[in-house]
């Protein structure tokens, strides 16, 4: 490892580390206080930072409460996943998506925190939908390169590329969603981008055509 890569990887935990504390302090201040009646001042008071640091963090208290979305696919990982030359378009899906959710998975308190809070406060809620929609576009347009790759007399009809890519879009973020809820009830325990790659593959039985008797 090269200096510059150690700085590096040094400034990426410090970071993390500042990003966790101000959630932390933010989701504990509002659960026991109420939302209305928490500050950024006093989130960053309580997260030992200025002001000024919780701004180059988060645009609001309430994006702090909302959290970060997975990080997007790098562009090897969708390299990899478009130009594969076998298995069906979810092969490889489930773990690109692990891949974009895993830094922050095993976080079980933050996680645990967020899920409880967004329950009491549903603009919240909607705030994070809101942000994950975002995410699942681009997983979309990603399904959609591959969709092309494995056919490429599709891109002649684009509505439907598009209709085809929504549509295992929607069926991969409700495995997603599967993963996240078996692994919240658990409280923790293997990663969520462990918990992911279960859920795809329980998903792939499910999919795989039944044996001729």
């Amino acid at each position: 490892m090269t200096l510059d890569h150690a700085r590096a990887g040094l400034r990426e935990r410090k970071r993390f580390a500042t990003a966790r504390a101000i959630e932390i302090a933010a989701l504990n201040l509002v659960a026991a206080k109420g939302l209305d009646k928490v500050t950024v001042d006093e989130i960053s008071h309580t997260a030992d930072i200025s002001p000024r640091t919780f701004f180059n963090y988060f645009a609001s208290k309430e994006s702090a409460l909302v959290g970060e979305t997975p990080e997007p696919p790098t562009a090897d990982a969708v390299a990899a996943y478009v130009n594969a030359s076998s298995g069906s378009v979810f092969d490889g899906l489930g773990a690109l998506l692990a891949a974009a959710v895993e830094g922050r998975s095993n976080d079980t308190e933050l996680m645990l925190k967020r899920r409880s809070l967004l329950k009491d406060y549903p603009q919240l809620f909607a705030m994070r939908m809101a942000a994950m929609r975002e995410f699942e576009d681009r997983v979309r347009e990603i399904v959609a390169l591959r969709l092309v790759a494995d056919a490429p007399a599709l891109a002649a009809d684009s509505g439907l590329v598009l209709s085809r890519s929504r549509l295992i879009t929607n069926v991969a973020f409700a495995t997603m969603k599967h993963a996240w809820v078996c692994w919240a009830d658990n409280e923790g325990g293997p990663s969520l981008g462990d918990r992911l790659k279960d859920s795809f593959d329980e998903l792939d039985r499910i999919l795989r055509p039944v044996p001729a008797v």
